[in-house]
């Protein structure tokens, strides 16, 4: 098995925008696969569970309006009981102060007021009593009267109060499944990058895989085919093995994006790619270690082999500097090129690439 550094960049940037989007419930590209297949299924088993929601409600709310009915009317029971008590208590208070007679004005002066104030007393209770009656039943009444509106609504209109019910979680939902299919180019890309780094781990260990490698220029280099400056370049996968350095760009494209005229040509796009990677790895200094055996003939420049691997189908026809392989004439083509680095040359470039990759 090849020895294989970094995830795949399409499934790095994937990554980064669900969570920019708030949505961290995805551990791999499978799930994020299966979760676009089975929309469908997933939003059928909301709607199932809010059923059951719904069904368990209505046996609650049975209970509830049992239980409400029952403590209103014990509660009311209560308070005549109370009152009745309170109330006979001032009353009779009231008859022994009337049934007193006495022949001395002051003393009758005291019983007039005694009779008013015990009076007044009974109004106060029957005023006080009415109002925490009233206060503290009515609360409990209009509790079941909502108790009893949802029942009847529920009970009468079940379909719409199991959609009301799921309906945060369905626009949840479907706010995920809005954003996975907008970001479908990363979760073709990653599946594309995916099965080649899977197809080059059946090279064996002499060979380094770096997938994702990103480098920034400072300052620029000039690209004299195109006449530009590349300030940085993103490369899918570098190979780096006895039989050279690979440059691999994986491409999930149909027949009709292959012939569409306003796609940029990924042969143009690897040319350039190859040609600032050749500028790093053929660099007159040589601060990060570069180590290659010397030839008797010269100093050694390292070529690099540029490579499109494309999933679905290939144009016809060659093209000068980049070979188009379908995924299942990767490994042959790889392994058909006979040894130009010794391993301990292998392991040097590998080195030289990963670290300008981590010091970027």
């Amino acid at each position: 098995m090849s020895r294989i550094y970094n995830t795949i960049g399409s499934l790095t940037t994937l990554k980064l925008k669900l969570k920019d989007n708030q949505i961290n419930d995805f551990h791999s590209l499978n799930e994020v696969i299966n979760f676009q297949k089975s929309f469908h299924a997933i939003k059928q088993e909301i709607l199932i569970k809010h059923e059951d929601f719904i069904e368990r409600e209505k046996k609650l709310l049975v209970n509830d309006l049992q239980n409400l009915e029952s403590e209103i009317i014990t509660l009311e029971k209560q308070y005549k009981d109370i009152f009745a008590l309170e109330i006979g208590g001032l009353k009779q208070e009231l008859v022994n102060v009337e049934t007193i007679l006495s022949n001395n004005f002051i003393q009758k002066i005291r019983f007039l007021i005694k009779k008013w104030i015990l009076k007044r007393k009974i109004r106060d209770k029957e005023f006080d009593f009415n109002r925490q009656v009233e206060m503290d039943i009515n609360l409990r009444i209009e509790k079941l009267n909502q108790k009893k509106s949802r029942f009847q609504f529920i009970t009468l209109n079940t379909k719409q109060a199991v959609v009301l019910s799921a309906q945060k979680a369905i626009l949840e939902l479907e706010r995920k499944k809005a954003i996975v299919d907008y970001l479908n180019s990363y979760i073709y890309g990653s599946i594309c990058e995916n099965k080649v780094v899977k197809t080059l781990d059946k090279l064996s260990d002499e060979y380094y895989l770096i997938n994702d490698f990103s480098f920034t220029f400072s300052p620029a280099i000039y690209y004299n085919q195109e006449d530009e400056y590349i300030k940085s370049i993103q490369l899918d996968h570098i190979l780096i093995g006895p039989s050279g350095v690979f440059l691999i760009e994986t491409k999930n494209w149909s027949e009709k994006s292959i012939d569409n005229l306003d796609l940029r040509s990924p042969v143009c796009q690897i040319r350039r790619s190859s040609f600032a990677l050749f500028k790093l790895l053929n660099s007159e200094s040589d601060d990060l270690g570069l180590q290659l055996n010397s030839h008797h003939w010269g100093s050694v420049k390292i070529s690099i082999k540029n490579l499109i691997v494309l999933l679905n189908s290939k144009p016809k026809g060659e093209f000068q500097y980049v070979k188009i392989l379908t995924l299942n004439e990767l490994i042959g083509y790889i392994s058909y090129f006979k040894p130009i680095f010794t391993q301990s040359e292998v392991e040097s470039v590998f080195k030289y690439i990963y670290r300008l990759n981590e010091q970027n």
